[in-house]
């Protein structure tokens, strides 16, 4: 028997223990059921129409003093940014080697503030807001950026229908067919 046929055996003797080893060991449990009860807390998503949307309300004057709490310490003065992303300015530098990326300059959909802010802030404690709290913060940052007047009401309503600055210029991943199935 040549070195590389020992080797290739010894190598597939190695791989036939370890798999028995490991069809042996007990599991992490992937696959266990999950109850709609479970999934409810997570199942938050807000789509671009503004499917999804928890009835409640805000606007930039409620926001305001909800800003200073809660994401100052983040996102600076205003939305300046620093230590965390900026949320605020940058229209107009998209095409620029140093483009400026944010809520008002590059987002496509006011929704998709509303749900990331509901899911993931403040970032010390995710999903602690309250809808209200979430409006009046979304209706803050669109405010600063000049998308919204101070006094417009946010709700599942109002929201959908603000329209970003850069919705325009994203194209969709999904095409089409030219030829719809029947």
């Amino acid at each position: 028997m040549s070195t590389f046929e020992r080797v290739a055996a010894a190598a597939m003797l190695a791989g036939l223990l370890v798999a028995h080893i490991a069809r042996a060991q007990p599991g992490p449990n992937l696959g266990v059921p999950v109850t709609p009860e479970e999934i409810a807390p997570w199942d938050i998503s807000v789509g671009p129409d503004g499917l999804g949307l928890p009835p409640g309300s805000g606007t930039a004057v409620t926001g305001a003093p909800l800003y200073q709490a809660k994401c100052l310490a983040c996102h600076g003065e205003k939305g300046a940014g620093k230590p965390s992303d900026q949320l605020v300015g940058g229209q107009g530098t998209l095409r620029d080697a140093s483009a400026v990326r944010t809520v008002g300059s590059y987002w496509p959909y006011s929704t998709t503030l509303f749900d990331y802010i509901r899911r993931a802030m403040p970032y010390t404690q995710p999903q602690s807001l309250t809808p209200d709290e979430v409006y009046a913060l979304v209706a803050y940052v669109l405010y600063l950026n000049g998308i919204i007047a101070e006094n417009d009401v946010m709700n599942a309503t109002t929201l959908p229908k603000v329209k970003m600055p850069n919705r325009d210029n994203f194209q969709s991943a999904y095409v089409e067919p030219k030829h719809p199935r029947h």
